[in-house]
């Protein structure tokens, strides 16, 4: 069995590789300050680098869940997603309401991905 681990802490690796499959650690805005809308953009951002770093994309994403701090940032966490994804490749999603692990967050995503072989 081959699992390949990127970007490992003691703690957790960032991005694990099994079977063509890449599973994302959950992923956040840089800029905690920031509003949803920017916090949902950066948050995507660093989806889209970590995937590009094994060779997957986000028109290869399985499966996505998000975690939203209140169900009120829901339209405009939306209105950045639904630019983001492109058209005809939406993954199967979740979005749930959420503590979060800093106040300040206010949104998180962990992502499951195919690897283009």
């Amino acid at each position: 069995m081959n699992i390949s681990r990127h970007e490992t802490s003691a703690r957790m690796s960032r991005v694990v590789v099994h079977n063509n499959t890449a599973y994302l650690c959950g992923q956040v805005a840089e800029d905690r300050t920031a509003g949803i809308e920017e916090q949902t953009r950066t948050m995507l951002a660093k989806v889209d680098a970590l995937l590009e770093s094994v060779g997957s994309s986000r028109k290869h994403i399985l499966s996505a869940t998000l975690y939203i701090k209140d169900m009120s940032l829901f339209a405009g966490m939306n209105s950045v997603w639904d630019s983001w994804v492109p058209e005809g490749f939406a993954p199967a999603r979740a979005c749930v309401e959420a503590s979060m692990a800093s106040p300040e967050l206010l949104v998180e995503v962990s992502v499951i991905a195919a690897i283009a072989e």
